[in-house]
C-alpha cells in the first residue's frame, strides 16, 4: 500500500479547520458577527485579554475570515463577508445536532430553551410586518451595541437597567427580548425577570446574530423609548 502523502489541496482546506479549532477565535467571530469593533472594543466585549485578542485576529485575518479598515488612528475589524456569518450559523447548528456534550453545555449555560418558548427570526420578521401584532422588541445589550445595529424598532433597555425601567414597558403586549448571539445568556435572564414581574415575554432564538444570518436587516441609531 502506498504511503499517504499530504497533498497541497487538503493542506489548504485544513487551514480553515485549524483556524476554527480555537474557542477564543470562535468567540471573537461570534462577537464580530454583531458588528465591527476595534481591538479594544472586541477584547472587552469578548472578555478576552487585549494582547491575546490582537494575536487571534491575525490568525483570523490570515485565513481571510476577518478584514479591517482604518479610521484615523483606529483600526476596525469585521467579518470578511456574509458567507462567514452563514458558515458560523451552519457550524453551530451542525455541531448542536452532532454533539450531545454541546447541547448539554448550552442547556447548562442558558437553561432549557423550550421553557422560554423562543421566537424564531422568521416568526419575528412576520410579526414586524403586521402592524396589528402588538409585539414590543427589547434589546438588552449595551446602549453602544444597540447604536451599532439592532432589530428595527427595538427599544434599548440594557439588562442592568431593566429592573428600574419596568414601568416603561407595556403589560398588555408580548415582549421579545434579545441579546448578541446564540449562546448569550443575557436575554434568557431578562425574560425570566420579566415573567416574574408579570410580563408576557419570550427570547429571540439565536439573538441578533441569528436575525442577521437569516437575511434580516439591521437599524442603526440612538436608543428609542418604549411605546
Amino acid at each position: 500500500m502506498a504511503e499517504f502523502r499530504e497533498e497541497p489541496i487538503y493542506r489548504q482546506l485544513a487551514r480553515i479547520g485549524k483556524t476554527l479549532a480555537s474557542p477564543v477565535r470562535l468567540r471573537l467571530l461570534d462577537v464580530l458577527d454583531q458588528g465591527e469593533r476595534t481591538v479594544e472594543q472586541l477584547s472587552e466585549a469578548a472578555d478576552v485579554p487585549l494582547k491575546n485578542t490582537s494575536a487571534q485576529l491575525q490568525q483570523l485575518r490570515a485565513a481571510h475570515l476577518v478584514t479591517s479598515r482604518k479610521d484615523g488612528t483606529r483600526v476596525y475589524y469585521r467579518l470578511a463577508d456574509e458567507r462567514v456569518s452563514r458558515f458560523l450559523d451552519e457550524l453551530q447548528d451542525f455541531a448542536g445536532e452532532r454533539l450531545a456534550d454541546l447541547r448539554e453545555a448550552v442547556s447548562e449555560h442558558l437553561g432549557d430553551p423550550a421553557v422560554l418558548e423562543p421566537v424564531t427570526a422568521g416568526e419575528l420578521a412576520a410579526r414586524l410586518a403586521d402592524p396589528e401584532s402588538g409585539v414590543v422588541i427589547v434589546d438588552v445589550r449595551s446602549a453602544a451595541d444597540h447604536a451599532r445595529g439592532h432589530v428595527p424598532g427595538a427599544v434599548s433597555v440594557p439588562l442592568a437597567e431593566l429592573r428600574d425601567r419596568l414601568d416603561e414597558l407595556p403589560r398588555d403586549a408580548e415582549i421579545v427580548a434579545y441579546c448578541g448571539g446564540p449562546y448569550c445568556a443575557v436575554s434568557p435572564e431578562a425574560v425570566r425577570l420579566l415573567r416574574e414581574r408579570g410580563f408576557h415575554a419570550r427570547p429571540l432564538d439565536g439573538g441578533l446574530a441569528r436575525w442577521r444570518r437569516t437575511g434580516n436587516r439591521l437599524q442603526t441609531g440612538p436608543r428609542l423609548s418604549a411605546p
